[in-house]
């Protein structure tokens, strides 16, 4: 059974149609990227499926679950959480405050104070610096923060956007490791990133999108060596 089947999903933007029927499966720990050229409707479709884009048609079901329409509070609550593309911490909050706006959603409050603990052994560096202000630090920090924020709502799913934007390679490298070491925990993942070299490394299995629509799929080793797919999207 699978964790998020997104059936026949159309979204618009006034009279443009971002999405134009797409549709793809998320088994669960599975990794799926999602490729394409920027407009290409990537995030527009992480969009859609968190709740913060109404749908003009098509289903989204999360673990068995139709969520289509829900507001993003509830998604989330549902354990399908979204790291956004430019991390949107809340800059004049401290480390640790952002951190537990992560858990609000959460009822076991008796659990979340070991959570908040395995985040910190998992970004020591978040440990350091957890009553300052989380626009002080610098850009890779602030990725873990918002990757830290999400997995305190104890995700099924964790959608990740654009995750190494504006980053520079070595900590490009660093957000990789992290997201691995996600999904070594068995966490399901839907990655959009602009380096599709390094996501459809990680990737079990990803779709092209172009104009809305999804125009290939595949393993991704097989992707990787797809004259297309190289030719468009890997140099």
């Amino acid at each position: 059974m699978s964790l998020l089947d997104v059936r026949d999903l159309h979204v618009s933007y006034g009279a443009i149609k971002a999405l134009r029927g797409v549709s793809f499966k998320v088994e669960p720990g599975q990794v799926i990227s999602l490729v394409g050229a920027n407009g290409a409707g990537k995030s527009t479709t992480l969009n859609a499926i968190s709740g913060l884009l109404k749908p003009v048609r098509g289903r989204i079901v999360f673990n068995q679950t139709d969520i289509t329409g829900w507001r993003a509070d509830r998604v989330t609550a549902s354990g399908l959480v979204q790291v956004p593309e430019g991390r949107q911490i809340i800059a004049t909050m401290t480390v640790l405050e952002n951190l537990m706006l992560g858990a609000y959603p959460r009822t076991d409050r008796d659990s979340v104070d070991a959570d908040l603990e395995s985040i910190f052994s998992r970004f020591p560096r978040l440990y350091e610096r957890r009553y300052q202000r989380a626009g002080s630090l610098s850009g890779g920090e602030q990725q873990m923060l918002a990757v830290g924020r999400a997995l305190m709502a104890r995700p099924r799913l964790l959608m990740l956007d654009e995750p190494s934007m504006g980053l520079a390679p070595l900590l490009v490298n660093e957000v990789f490791r992290l997201i691995a070491g996600i999904k070594a925990q068995g966490i399901a993942i839907l990655l959009v990133e602009q380096n599709a070299r390094k996501a459809l490394q990680l990737a079990d299995y990803a779709y092209v999108l172009e104009r809305g629509q999804i125009v290939q799929e595949g393993d991704a080793a097989s992707l990787r060596e797809d004259a297309r797919v190289i030719s468009a999207y890997l140099g």
